[in-house]
């Protein structure tokens, strides 16, 4: 009995110590937010604007984003913060979603501008080819784990 105690106990200690680490590392390994006056700067420049909301439909307690994204046809910014997590993605849409279902049904209009590595005041290069007056929605998606974490409409 005291061996079954001992696994179970270890067992549950790993798995506890395993979602830390699934939590905590892409925060410890994240680099440096970009300076807020620069996000603020990029923010002046931008054709389009639009509001990260933590009560969306497919947010929750650990997937959710908050704040003002910026778009331009060169950079797209956010003044605010997401939940941490790995391999986020930014993506524009051409329609407004805000679950996994939705973000699944429409990915394929979709196109993938870049990833996000932090988790407060990021700025995300748009490549060449990529025109957002062409989509009207800001995503963010972890790749990892196939969550929503939040959307824009910015136009």
């Amino acid at each position: 009995m005291r061996f079954v105690t001992l696994v179970i106990t270890h067992l549950a200690a790993l798995g506890v110590g395993f979602a830390a680490g699934i939590f905590l590392l892409p925060i410890l390994s994240a680099p440096a937010a970009p300076p807020p006056a620069q996000v603020a700067s990029l923010a002046q420049d931008a054709e389009y604007q639009g509001e990260f909301v933590r009560d969306l439909a497919g947010s929750d307690f650990l997937h959710w984003g908050e704040g003002t994204v910026s778009v331009s046809n060169q950079m797209i910014s956010l003044q605010g913060s997401l939940a941490p997590g790995p391999a986020y993605r930014l993506y524009l849409s051409p329609v407004f979603v805000e679950t996994e279902a939705e973000f699944e049904a429409n990915r394929a209009n979709m196109v993938q501008v870049g990833p996000i590595d932090v988790f407060e005041n990021f700025i995300v290069p748009v490549p060449e080819g990529i025109d957002p007056a062409d989509y009207t929605t800001a995503v963010v998606w972890c790749e990892s784990f196939s969550e929503f974490i939040t959307a824009a409409s910015y136009r």
